[in-house]
C-alpha cells in the first residue's frame, strides 16, 4: 500500500523528476553512447569504434594545447575573481561614502551580457585607437595587438572573465560578511586584535561555507564560459585562446564530428567531477558550519 504522503508527494516531485531526466540523465547517458560511435554521415549510420575516440585524443595537438590552455585559464581565474570579490565585498561593507553607488559599479559587470562584455573590451584591446594602445603609446609602447598575439592573448581574455565574474562573486561574500555577529568582530578589536588579524582569525574561518560555494561555482565557470573566445578570437591567434568547451564547439558544429564532440564532452565532464569530488573530500572537511 502506498501511503498518503507518498501519494501527495510523486505528483508533486513528478515535474521536477520530468525535467531532470530530460535535461540531465538522458542527454548524459546519449553523450557517453556518442563518444562510443562513430559520427552518422548521411546514410551511413554510426558504428563502434569504442575507444577509438579517445585514442585520437591523445594524438590530437589541439586538443592537448586546448587542456593546458584551460588549466591556465581556470588556475589564474579563480583565485583572482574570488580574492578580488573578497577585496570588494570587504569594501562596501565598510562605512565609506556612497557605498551603494560603488556596490552598484562593482555588480554591473555582472548583468551585462558575455558578448556585450566582449564588444566593451574589443575597444581597451584594439591597436592603435584603443584605450590601453593609446595608454601604452604615451610611453613609447604603443602598436601592441592584445588579442592578435599568441603571447598575451589568453591572459586579455583572463582579465575580461575576471572582471566580468568578480562582482557576481562579491554578493555571496557581502551576503555573508553581513551575517557576521558584530559582537565577534568587537570582542577581538578588545583583545588587541589588528585588522588584519581580525581577517585572518575571524572572518575568513567564518566566510568558508561561502568560499566553498563560491570555489565550485567559479571552477565550474573557468570551464563554461566560451562566448567571449567566440567573439573575440575565434581560439587564435595559432590556437592560444583555444579552451576545451570552444573546441568541443567546433568539433560539433564547424566540423560536424559529434563523436569525438561527444568523447571531448565525457573528458571534460570527467575532469569537472574530478575536480569536484577533491573539492568535497578535501576542503568539505575542514569547513566548520554554524
Amino acid at each position: 500500500m502506498i501511503s498518503r504522503n507518498a501519494r501527495i508527494a510523486w505528483p508533486l516531485l513528478a515535474p521536477a523528476a520530468v525535467l531532470l531526466v530530460v535535461f540531465t540523465f538522458y542527454p548524459t547517458v546519449a553523450t557517453l553512447i556518442d563518444a562510443l560511435h562513430s559520427t552518422p554521415r548521411g546514410r551511413r549510420p554510426a558504428e563502434w569504434v569504442g575507444g577509438g575516440h579517445f585514442a585520437t585524443m591523445a594524438n590530437d595537438p589541439i586538443f592537448r594545447q586546448a587542456f593546458v590552455n584551460n588549466l591556465i585559464y581556470a588556475a589564474v581565474i579563480i583565485p583572482a575573481s574570488m580574492g578580488l570579490a573578497l577585496a570588494m565585498a570587504l569594501l562596501v561593507n565598510a562605512r565609506i561614502g556612497g557605498r551603494a553607488l560603488v556596490r552598484l559599479a562593482f555588480f554591473t559587470p555582472t548583468i551585462l551580457p558575455m558578448i556585450a562584455v566582449a564588444n566593451i573590451w574589443m575597444f581597451f584591446y584594439a591597436p592603435d585607437y584603443g584605450l590601453i594602445d593609446q595608454v601604452l603609446g604615451l610611453v613609447g609602447l604603443g602598436g601592441n595587438n592584445l588579442l592578435g598575439m599568441p603571447g598575451t592573448a589568453l591572459w586579455a581574455l583572463i582579465v575580461i572573465t575576471v572582471w566580468k565574474l568578480a562582482g557576481f562573486f562579491m554578493i555571496f561574500y557581502l551576503a555573508a560578511l553581513q551575517q557576521i555577529p558584530p559582537s565577534l568582530l568587537e570582542a577581538a578589536a578588545l583583545e588587541g586584535a589588528t585588522p588584519a588579524q581580525r581577517l585572518r582569525r575571524v572572518i575568513l574561518p567564518l566566510l568558508m561555507p561561502t568560499t566553498l560555494f563560491i570555489l565550485i561555482n567559479a571552477v565550474i565557470e573557468a570551464f563554461r564560459l566560451v562566448d567571449h573566445v567566440i567573439a573575440l578570437t575565434r581560439g587564435g591567434p595559432n590556437n592560444s585562446t583555444q579552451l576545451l568547451l570552444h573546441y568541443i564547439y567546433q568539433v560539433a558544429f564547424s566540423y560536424w564530428d559529434t563523436g569525438y564532440a561527444a568523447a571531448l564532452s565525457v573528458v571534460l565532464l570527467g575532469v569537472l567531477a574530478l575536480i569536484a569530488l577533491i573539492q568535497f573530500g578535501v576542503l568539505d572537511k575542514r569547513i566548520h558550519y554554524r
